[in-house]
């Protein structure tokens, strides 16, 4: 069933469903005549009835000679069940005692049954007949060959046009499906002819309002979506790539102006530092994207242990002050307020030491750490008192490859903030930058709050056991 397409897919059930309604329709149909029919033929009798029992006060033949032809019987039985007239002559009798003695009651009987020496089904009445005294009882009777030939009729004109309707039902049915589903072919070959070369390119809306319509608006923002995280690849490949060429092609001056003529030892040795540097720098740009390629994979991998985040901040600072001594700057740790938040030690001190190196790199003053408990969760902060970040980099902060000031940035390659961004996540929070109320930047950690450890119940101590 799945392998078939969705126009028979939905032609099927519905051919299924209207043949079971064009067959119960038609049985419904039948019954209905039948029954109107034996109506109508019930209708006759009654009237037959009451001109016979007429006639036989006046004397005359139970039935007229152009309705004696065969297709109307009528009959007078005593009481004892003896024929006292019968047209057409020589009928056996019609009734039985039971129906006399309903007669004798004064209802009247119905019923169907065959007479002998007669074809067909016939239709019997049976009324009292006073006239002749007390208990005869009148029959009057009606072939149904008629009704029969009419049903068959009937049921031959269901046959064969019962198909036929189902066949046009189907084949309305199957058109429908696919008047229905055009929009979908539609959007099928578009985006079939969408690739990575033609950008901006959409798939095509239908005009109503239903589900059709939604779906393709969905597809549409999907990829939108996806050119977006498209063109945020390509960009991340281009500047990575500009990041690396650059101290490639350094250390790669700087090696072949060491190889151009012989060198001293101390140009010699100038010249492998500067390699060394470079070498660090394409390290560091390495480790950094294996990072954001590991991320954007899925989760990053983070070991939770529950910390005390004041002392997370003073060992990131004891790291810190010898590069801090070294700009002329120093690293101070507000000690008021400390709480426990659950961790990977390695991967929060190596966010906090992003934050530090762009306090260093880009602000002024003193850089201060402190913890700062809000609400569920618990904020570790960055701040210096610098000139802050420009207004138009906040909101592309965590951006990768984004430098705050292009012209004057250290050579960093723009991923510090990308990384603080991605191990906050990882560990359930987030992080945010922002200028002060006075002069400097303010860039903080936000994760939650380690949950209070359980109170284990003090264990009872083993009883003193005297030996004698």
């Amino acid at each position: 069933m799945r392998a078939l397409p969705i126009r028979l897919r939905l032609t099927l059930p519905f051919a299924l469903a209207m043949a079971f309604v064009l067959a119960a329709m038609g049985f419904f149909v039948y019954l209905r005549v039948g029954r109107a029919l034996l109506t109508s033929i019930d209708q006759n009798l009654r009237a037959q009835a009451g001109e016979s029992a007429g006639h036989l006060e006046h004397g005359r033949s139970l039935l007229d000679r152009d309705a004696a032809s065969g297709v109307t019987a009528a009959q007078l039985v005593a009481p004892d069940g003896r024929v006292l007239e019968s047209v057409p002559a020589k009928l056996p009798s019609l009734s039985s005692a039971a129906t006399r003695a309903g007669v004798r009651d004064g209802k009247s009987v119905w019923w169907s049954t065959k007479i002998r020496g007669r074809r067909d089904e016939w239709r019997l009445l049976a009324v009292p007949a006073r006239a002749k005294g007390s208990g005869a009882v009148l029959v009057v009777a009606q072939t149904l060959a008629p009704r029969e030939d009419a049903l068959h009729r009937l049921a031959r004109e269901l046959v064969l046009g019962g198909p036929a309707a189902l066949a046009l039902a189907i084949l309305a049915g199957y058109l429908l499906a696919a008047a229905a589903l055009r929009p979908v072919e539609a959007m099928r070959r578009r985006a079939a002819a969408i690739t990575a070369t033609t950008p901006g390119t959409r798939l095509p809306v239908p005009s109503g309002r239903d589900e059709i319509s939604k779906l393709a608006e969905t597809l549409n923002d999907m990829l939108k979506r996806l050119e977006a995280a498209f063109e945020h690849e390509r960009r991340f490949v281009a500047d990575a790539s500009h990041e690396l060429r650059t101290p490639l092609a350094l250390l790669r001056t700087e090696l072949e102006l060491a190889l151009r003529r012989p060198r001293s030892h101390g140009e010699l040795e100038q010249a492998l530092r500067s390699a060394a540097e470079e070498t660090e720098r394409l390290t560091r740009l390495a480790e950094e994207l294996l990072l954001i390629a590991r991320s954007d994979q899925g989760e990053l991998p983070v070991r939770h242990e529950r910390l005390s985040a004041l002392a997370v901040l003073e060992e990131v600072a004891s790291r810190y002050q010898r590069h801090a001594r070294e700009r002329g700057r120093s690293i101070a740790v507000a000690k008021e307020t400390d709480a426990p938040v659950e961790a990977d030690p390695a991967r929060l001190e190596q966010a906090l030491g992003n934050l530090i190196d762009n306090a260093l790199a880009y602000g002024n003053g003193v850089v201060e750490l402190f913890v700062h408990p809000n609400g569920d969760g618990i904020e570790l902060h960055v701040v210096d008192a610098g000139p802050g970040f420009p207004a138009e980099f906040v909101a592309r902060a965590f951006d990768r490859f984004s430098r705050a000031d292009e012209a004057r940035s250290p050579g960093g390659a723009g991923l510090g903030l990308a990384i603080v961004e991605l191990i906050a996540r990882a560990h359930g929070g987030r992080a945010a930058v922002a200028n002060r109320d006075g002069h400097g930047a303010d860039a903080w950690i936000t994760l939650p709050r380690a949950p209070e450890p359980p109170i284990v119940p003090a264990r009872s101590a083993d009883p003193i056991v005297q030996r004698s």
